[in-house]
């Protein structure tokens, strides 16, 4: 017997927010789009999810609010997609989400090294800054890659471009 597309018999926040970004891809979706990944292209490249489901994932995450999609008239005409205030909200979700993989599922250290802007320190596991006291809002956040990164896993210019600092939510392409 399939399993159902809902949880409508649930009475639950849990599973109502599971509905909506709970599928497959979506959630790393999310993470491209905080780590400044704008276009279509970019995120096919970046995540080789099949092209039907990536757009299917950017349409739904459109219409809860999650992504604004802006359409820009440059030669050839290109749709970028944003991270709204509902979708930067999700941060603290992808970001507890990330460091609970990496400490149960990389035996290598972790991808990547969440600090401070500000002042550099690294982020604490509930994403607060141990130097400032307080929990960082995802733009003033740099990335960039940890000891368990491995630079010859993949070779597509999202890829290599994460393997430079950056702040989160600002444009990794160009």
């Amino acid at each position: 017997m399939p399993l159902a597309k809902n949880y409508e018999g649930q009475d639950c926040s849990m599973a109502r927010a599971l509905e909506q970004v709970g599928e497959r891809w979506t959630l790393l979706v999310v993470r491209d789009a905080f780590y400044g990944v704008r276009r279509y292209r970019d995120f096919l490249a970046h995540l080789d999810v099949p092209r039907a489901v990536l757009s299917e994932r950017l349409r739904t995450l459109v219409d809860i609010g999650v992504l604004e999609k802006r359409r820009y008239q440059d030669s050839p005409p290109r749709d970028e997609y944003l991270l709204t205030a509902m979708g930067v909200e999700l941060w603290p979700v992808v970001y507890a989400l990330s460091q609970w993989g990496e400490r149960h599922f990389s035996a290598a250290g972790p991808r990547r090294i969440f600090s401070h802007s500000h002042c550099g320190t690294r982020l604490d596991t509930a994403g607060a800054c141990p130097e400032c006291g307080q929990v960082v809002r995802a733009g003033d956040i740099e990335v960039r890659p940890g000891p368990g990164a491995d630079p010859t896993w993949r070779d597509d210019p999202v890829s290599r471009a994460l393997r430079q600092p950056h702040r989160l939510l600002e444009p990794v392409l160009a």
